[in-house]
């Protein structure tokens, strides 16, 4: 079995085995992430709660990015997404957290293309890391590649104990290619 319930489920096992929990901030996702998550049973074990930080003013009030960063980047950015993962961490009290942050279309924002989305990881004692997306495909499409891309992300940190990087990714016809 492939696609987000089996990385959902994946990642939730591999959390409970630890111990440990999750937390999600979400944007162009808009919630879809935390479903995917809370669709495997027993993902209450695991999942804390999620933040869909859709405005610009939530990722920076409730989450806590800088608005400096912000301002000068707008919100479709590597280190918006890291600080992301790390607010929802710190407002709901998780050992991870995941983000999604980026541009679904049907127009440009921040100055990028549509397709364009950063995913993160932050986990305890440095762990995670940044990837960015140049997905192809109508709204729909971007959104469901963006909840594969995160959640794979989460497993693949959690299963592999990679040591923090930032990586980019380009899509072709919505598939993520390395």
């Amino acid at each position: 079995m492939t696609g987000p319930g089996s990385a959902a489920a994946g990642a939730l096992e591999a959390l409970a085995g630890r111990g440990q929990s999750l937390a999600v901030a979400e944007s162009l996702t808009g919630g879809l992430v935390a479903g995917a998550l809370t669709a495997v049973p027993g993902a209450s074990r695991v999942v804390r709660g999620a933040v869909t930080a859709y405005a610009t003013e939530v990722k920076r009030d409730v989450l806590g990015v800088d608005g400096a960063l912000l301002a000068a980047r707008g919100a479709v950015d590597a280190e918006v997404a890291r600080q992301m993962a790390s607010g929802a961490r710190r407002v709901l009290g998780a050992d991870w957290g995941i983000s999604t942050t980026g541009v679904a279309g049907p127009e440009p924002q921040d100055g990028q293309p549509v397709g364009t989305v950063f995913v993160a990881v932050e986990g305890p004692d440095g762990a995670g890391s940044v990837r960015r997306l140049a997905l192809d495909g109508d709204r729909d499409r971007i959104r469901r590649d963006t909840i594969d891309a995160v959640l794979a992300l989460l497993l693949s940190e959690l299963t592999e104990k990679s040591a923090p990087q930032d990586t980019e990714q380009h899509g072709g016809n919505g598939c993520l290619q390395p």
